[in-house]
Parts: C-alpha cells; sequence; structure tokens
C-alpha cells in the first residue's frame, strides 16, 4: 500500500543545535581579534559594550540597558559609528554564512535519517505517488512546461563582488571543517594526531578572509555600470548554475524511475536587455552581454572536456565502440600515435578543437589549453550536443554507464539547457518608447503625420494595414532622431545575436505599460521593420520574439483579459502566433500594483487577472 511521504520526527526536527553555535562563535571570535588587531582594543571594547547592551534588552527586556544602550549610541563620534556599523554588518553576514552551513548540515542529517524536508524534491514527488501521478504522468507533464528563472538587474545592490567573493570562501572553509571534523570522527584515536593542526590551519584560512573583509572598502565609490552587473550575474553561474541545474535533473529522474525528463529548466536574464527607464543598456550593451554569457558557458564545456578527455582513456584493445563513434574520432586533427588506439580521447581532442574555435569566433577569447589548434568551430550548441551524445551511445553501448553518469551526462544536460547562450536575456521597454518611434517612421514616410493623436481604434486600423504591407517603413538617407536610432539598433541587435548565438538567445520582448492593443501591434511593426517577422500579418508570417505584454498597475490588471481577446480577435494574429511556436506569454506586476492598490487589493486583482486570462487562452485553444 502505498503510504504518505515521511517528515521529520519533531524530536528531530529539533536537532541539537550546537554546531551553529560554534560555527557563530568561532567566526564572531576571529571578527572580534581583527577588530582588536585593527582597530584596538578600545573600539573591540566599545562594540562588545554595544552587543552586551543589545542582547539584554532584546533578550531580558532590560529597559535599563536600552537606555544606556540609546545614550552610548547618541555618544558616538563619526569615526566610532562607522566602525560600529562595520562590525555588526560584517558580524551579521558571518552569522548568516553559518546559519546556511547548518541548514545544508541538517538536511544531509536527515538524509541520512531516512527523512525528508518540506519544499524538497523527494516530498514533492512522494506526494504526487501517493495521489496515485505515475512516474511517467510526472515526466510527460514536464515535457510539456516551461520554468525560467530570471536574474534582473539591481543597481542598488550595495553588496561589492569583492565581498561575496570573500564571503563565498568563507562558506567554503565552513564545509572544509565540517568534513576535518567528520574524518576525526572516522578513526582511532591513535590517528587522529593531524585533526588539531588541520582545523587549526583552516581557520587562519577563515582569518585571512575575515581580516580581507575588514579591510575592504564595503561601499562603492560609483555606480554600477551594466557591464558590472552583467558580471555579478555571470558569478552565479560559474559558482551554482551550471553545476546544480544538471544536478537538479539528475535528482528528478533518480526521483522518477530514470524516466527522461525533457529540460523544462531554462534561465533567464533581463541585464543588458531591460532599457525601460535605464538609458545606458543599448545594443552593445546588449551584445557584450551576449558576449560575457557565450564565454562563461563555452569556457565551462572545455573544461568539462578537457576532464573527459582524461578519463575516457578506453583502448580498443579492450573495449569496442560504435561506427559513429570510430567515425568522430577519425574526424579529428589529432594525429598522436600514443592514441591512436583511444578513440574516446582522440574524439574529444576533436570536439575540444571546435569549441575552441567557436569560443574564438563567438567572444573573440583563447581556451587555456590547445592539444591542437582550434579548428572548424561548431555552429551551434546542437552540433556539439550531437557529438556528446555519439560518445554516450558508445559508452552505453559497450558497459560504459558509469563513465557516462559522473562528468559526461550532466555535460549533455548543461548543453541542453545553457547551449551556447548560457541564459535567454529578455528585451524590455516601455510602450510611450515604441510609440515615438512609430510615430517619426509614419511621419517621415509620408503615411501618418500625427499618429500619437490617433484614437486607438484608428492606430489599430493603420498598424494593421502597415503589417500587411511588404515594405520597409524607413526612408534611406533619411537621418532619424536618436532614440529611433538607438530602438530599431535593439531589435537588429537581436536579429544578428539569434543568428550568432542561437534562437534561445532571445525570445521576449516585453512591453512595460501596456495599456491598449497597439502596443502589442507596435513591436509587432518594429519587428517587421528590421527582418524579425517574416512576411505580412494576411500571410503566412511569422515573428521571431514573443511579444509580452506587462500590466503594471490595478487597472491594467482589469483591461488585461479585455485586451489580450481583441488581440487575438484582430485577423491574422492568432495564425501568427500559432505559426511562430503557439506561446504567448504574459507578465503581471506584483509590484506596482501593490504601490497602487494596497496588498490586498493587489493579490485579488492578480489572481482575477490569472484567472480571467486563463480562461480566455482555453477558449482560443
Amino acid at each position: 500500500m502505498i503510504q504518505p511521504p515521511k517528515s521529520a520526527s519533531p524530536a528531530r526536527t529539533k536537532d541539537n543545535e550546537r554546531p551553529l553555535v560554534e560555527d557563530i562563535r568561532l567566526l564572531g571570535r576571529i571578527l572580534g581579534d581583527v577588530i582588536r588587531e585593527q582597530e584596538g582594543v578600545a573600539a573591540f571594547e566599545l562594540i562588545e559594550q554595544i552587543r552586551k547592551l543589545s542582547v539584554a534588552f532584546r533578550r531580558d527586556a532590560d529597559h535599563e540597558a536600552d537606555k544606556a544602550l540609546k545614550k552610548l549610541l547618541k555618544g558616538l563620534s563619526g569615526d566610532q559609528t562607522v566602525s560600529v556599523i562595520r562590525a555588526f554588518t560584517y558580524f551579521s553576514h558571518l552569522a548568516n554564512l553559518a546559519e546556511d552551513r547548518h541548514h545544508i548540515r541538517r538536511r544531509a542529517i536527515h538524509e541520512r535519517a531516512g527523512d525528508t524536508q518540506e519544499g524538497s524534491i523527494e516530498v514533492a514527488l512522494a506526494r504526487l505517488r501517493w495521489a496515485g501521478i505515475s512516474p511517467r504522468t510526472i515526466a510527460n507533464t514536464l515535457a510539456t512546461s516551461f520554468v525560467s528563472p530570471v536574474l534582473t538587474a539591481h543597481p542598488t545592490e550595495v553588496q561589492r563582488k569583492s565581498i561575496l567573493d570573500a564571503e563565498r570562501d568563507i562558506a567554503q572553509l565552513l564545509v572544509a571543517r565540517d568534513d576535518i571534523k567528520v574524518k576525526a570522527a572516522s578513526v582511532n584515536a591513535n590517528k587522529d594526531a593531524l585533526t588539531p593542526r588541520e582545523l587549526a590551519a583552516n581557520e587562519e584560512q577563515m582569518r585571512a578572509r575575515v581580516l580581507q573583509l575588514w579591510q575592504t572598502r564595503l561601499l562603492r565609490f560609483t555606480k554600477l555600470t551594466v557591464a558590472d552587473e552583467v558580471e555579478n550575474a555571470l558569478s552565479y553561474y560559474e559558482s551554482t548554475f551550471l553545476r546544480e541545474i544538471p544536478k537538479l535533473y539528475a535528482d528528478l529522474e533518480r526521483e522518477l524511475g530514470q524516466h527522461p525528463v525533457h529540460s523544462f529548466l531554462r534561465m533567464g536574464q533581463w541585464i543588458g536587455g531591460d532599457r525601460d527607464g535605464n538609458p545606458n543598456v543599448n545594443a552593445q550593451t546588449l551584445i557584450h552581454a551576449l558576449r560575457r554569457q557565450a564565454d562563461v558557458a563555452l569556457r565551462h564545456y572545455l573544461t568539462e572536456v578537457h576532464y573527459l578527455g582524461g578519463e575516457l582513456s578506453l583502448s580498443t584493445m579492450l573495449v569496442d565502440c560504435l561506427p559513429d563513434m570510430q567515425a568522430l574520432a577519425e574526424r579529428s586533427p589529432d594525429t598522436n600515435e600514443h592514441r591512436k588506439d583511444e578513440p574516446y580521447r582522440r574524439a574529444l581532442i576533436g570536439v575540444y578543437a571546435r569549441l575552441a574555435a567557436a569560443l574564438k569566433d563567438l567572444t573573440g577569447g583563447d581556451a587555456a589549453r590547445h592539444a591542437v589548434a582550434p579548428q572548424n568551430a561548431y555552429k551551434t550548441a546542437e552540433e556539439f550536443l550531437a557529438d556528446l551524445r555519439t560518445i554516450e551511445a558508445s559508452l552505453l553501448a559497450h558497459h560504459g554507464a558509469a563513465l557516462v553518469a559522473q562528468r559526461l551526462h550532466p555535460l549533455i544536460r548543461a548543453v541542453e539547457v545553457f547551449g551556447f547562450h548560457l541564459a535567454t536575456v529578455d528585451l524590455r521597454q516601455s510602450s510611450d518608447k515604441h510609440e515615438e518611434v512609430v510615430a517619426e517612421l509614419l511621419a517621415v514616410a509620408r503615411i501618418e503625420a500625427a499618429y500619437s493623436s490617433l484614437d486607438e481604434m484608428a492606430k489599430r486600423a493603420l498598424l494593421l494595414k502597415m503589417l500587411n504591407d511588404a515594405r520597409p517603413l524607413r526612408v534611406l538617407g533619411n537621418v532619424y532622431s536618436e532614440l529611433a536610432r538607438s530602438e530599431l539598433a535593439i531589435f537588429e541587435a537581436a536579429l544578428s545575436a539569434r543568428a550568432r548565438f542561437g534562437k534561445e538567445a532571445i525570445r521576449h520582448y516585453i512591453i512595460s505599460h501596456t495599456e491598449t492593443v497597439s502596443d502589442l501591434l507596435e513591436v509587432l511593426l518594429l519587428q517587421k521593420e528590421v527582418g524579425l517577422m517574416h512576411g505580412t500579418l494576411d500571410g503566412a508570417s511569422t515573428n521571431d520574439l514573443i511579444v509580452v505584454p506587462l500590466f503594471e498597475t490595478i487597472e491594467d490588471l482589469r483591461n488585461a483579459a479585455p485586451i489580450m481577446r481583441a488581440f487575438y480577435a484582430l485577423p491574422g494574429v492568432a495564425k501568427l502566433v500559432q505559426r511562430s511556436g503557439a506561446e504567448q506569454d504574459i507578465m503581471l506586476g506584483y509590484s506596482d500594483t501593490n504601490k497602487d492598490g494596497g496588498i490586498f487589493t493587489s493579490n485579488w486583482e492578480l489572481y482575477r487577472a490569472e484567472t480571467a486570462l486563463v480562461e480566455l487562452f482555453d477558449s482560443v485553444n
């Protein structure tokens, strides 16, 4: 009989918090030592006094301590205030690192005990199984799903990358410290002499990183550039997403009994493509973002292919390979006699050379290693993926499943998810900017001198007429405004980027402040102007970018379904969307609606808009 998933027992839920307390005390002690050494004993004692008074007031509701604390804080000099703020800021950061580590530690303890945690894949899938939903059904559902976490730019982020990197190092040292303790517990007492030295060395490394934090400027002198924002985002891919997302898929497939799981989870990004309110984002920043993303993805693949070449030293004197695999090896430019019986290594050297050439073509960068010169660049990620699958098929056909699982399969999954583009960059601009550009194009072409003054129905009629006209609007030799040139350059860059980095590099065009159907038609017309829309609306046309309305106010939410219904009722629109992939994204803004109507009204109107849109598209289908 199927049982509901087992959760951790109350006793285990109240685990011993001693490891967390020990980590916080260790990090607090190290920080205190650094402050005493760098700022002097008086500064350290002042910070300690403030800490003790704060604890007394918070824990014991000691009002005398509250009075003493307020008096002490009011009497601080400017330098003392900065020192106190820095001390408590860094202590809170270090405590957060310890808490994150403890969360991971407890999860591991629960897993070893056979317990599962709320929010885990195991609990979610166990509940589905308990409800009678089979693994095959779940896998089939995921095959038609699409989930895309999107990283957005945050120019107000106060933490510098230098500080984030140092804190990541401290987090890794906490992990290493746990490993040292586990090793110590697993050996006999007479073999434990090395552990104190290892712990001391670990603590010294932590001390160096905490000292680095204390001597590193906490705030920036200047505002982040778009390039800075791109680099900050990419650091998360290097440290997390590229390796962890393939592990997530592996966990899903294991829980589903090895039913293949479609790559439904992809990454998205606004940084480099979000122009709404940011004049520093333009066609150049878009191309820069995509080049940097490609560089991160390709260098990750190059590293993995290099290590695969070291691992797959299989000899045809000992194991066969499939004909396709042998052909892949024969196409490799590697002619080293020492590897003539090692088809996998030869093939991977060829794969590496092609990847290195792709890196040069797409980013201008050079690969770190060269067994043979870069050559015959992969044009698409699909070509690279096909070669990896040839290697996979041959290994699986000749008892090499264990070799596939460790590195090759995660690499294949990474290529499926990240391609050569790493993350899909969404384009976004405000609807009023599109209107200005369309108005200028129509005026210069002597089609309509006052487009912006037309009523909504007249705008729709004119835009439909233009979408059914094969001719472009731009007049050769005319000098357009800076806004028109900049906006059209974005669309042209998108056309070029999709050809260069793959169609997944840019898929969405988001229209902020969507209030009318003409807001959607204007973006279709701008796509048509640069070749992102193919054909005319009344013909067998397709468009490359999904037109995504963003409804941001309470009134906009209430109009969302009527606007989309009117849009799809226009002649040719529904067929255009169907021919272009049958996808329609819609964004509902929770932030502005919250400001506009308050949290309760916002949530209610979001719910009503969602249900109305679901009903609408059910009827369209």
